[in-house]
């Protein structure tokens, strides 16, 4: 299983030197990615958790760690797919893995907020068939060659968009969700499966198994495709529902975990730890225990 690690983007360590130094280190320990999450905007009086309230777009951060580093890979978990047309979503992808030599992987999701919805003019329903043309038009427009689509949804004219991506094909596009059928469709038409912060360990084993249940039923090598978890990690406290959480030995134990429910990647979440990706944390001690955290775990170690 690879080992990567949550960028700093949410609440207080989101500074950019912070983000630098982060990206810089993570590639010297020998972490394999960084990832990055996608939230617009709070709305008056809803209900969100900290990490929500002050999160940088992932797009420019994932650039900005981009500019510092050289080998070690990006990603974002989750850009949700309705707030934002392909096409230019196709052009923001390409672009960051033309600038990164081919080092970026995206993951779509439909989203879940009504507030962001709103504020964008967008619908995620029908889910599951805008999402296939979604992915239709990121895959034509990533070719580099004349691309026309005309689908329920979307319409692409006869066009060409240049530079095409470094990756043949462009970046490779994961799914997140937890309902079956987000799960299927992740191992019927993607090149794997991210989960959320809110899915448990058993939760990770269910999905594994449906996803590569899809793909084998869909003519795929089901081994091929990616499981990628975001662990939201609680270093210093143990917590037995949280199996990243405690000394490092009992988080690497954790980890393992994982490793056995089928998991391919597994991203070390720090931002959901109010001491660090809080709003109203102290910006100079969120970046000290997010580097702690980051050499604590580091896979070289």
């Amino acid at each position: 299983m690879l080992i990567s690690f949550g960028l700093p983007v949410s609440g207080a360590w989101a500074q950019p030197e912070t983000l630098a130094t982060i990206a810089r280190k993570a590639e010297g320990y020998g972490y394999h990615g960084l990832w990055a999450f996608q939230r617009l905007l709070v709305g008056r009086g809803q209900d969100l958790a900290p990490v929500y309230h002050s999160v940088l777009d992932p797009i420019v951060a994932l650039t900005w760690a981009a500019a510092g580093t050289s080998r070690i890979r990006l990603g974002v978990s989750v850009i949700n797919l309705p707030y934002v047309s392909p096409a230019y979503l196709a052009k923001q992808a390409g672009s960051l893995d033309r600038l990164s030599g081919g080092r970026f992987d995206l993951g779509l999701g439909t989203g879940w907020s009504e507030p962001e919805f709103a504020a964008t003019g967008s619908d995620p329903h029908p889910r599951g068939p805008r999402t296939e043309e979604y992915l239709a038009v990121l895959k034509a427009l990533f070719s580099g060659e004349e691309a026309e689509f005309g689908g329920r949804f979307y319409q692409v004219p006869p066009s060409r968009m240049a530079p095409a991506p470094v990756q043949p094909g462009g970046p490779p596009v994961l799914l997140g969700g937890t309902a079956d059928v987000a799960l299927r469709r992740a191992g019927r038409i993607a090149a794997g499966w991210v989960s959320s912060s809110r899915t448990s360990l058993p939760d990770i084993a269910r999905g594994v198994r449906i996803v590569r249940e899809s793909a084998e039923a869909a003519g795929r090598d089901p081994d091929s495709l990616r499981i990628v978890v975001r662990g939201v990690v609680q270093a210093g406290r143990r917590d037995e529902a949280l199996p990243l959480s405690g000394d490092w030995v009992q988080i690497r134990a954790g980890a393992e975990r994982y490793a056995e429910a089928g998991a391919t990647e597994l991203f070390y979440e720090p931002n959901w730890d109010p001491r660090i990706g809080g709003p109203d944390a102290d910006p100079r001690s969120a970046a000290t225990l997010g580097e702690e955290l980051l050499a604590g775990l580091a896979p070289n170690r």
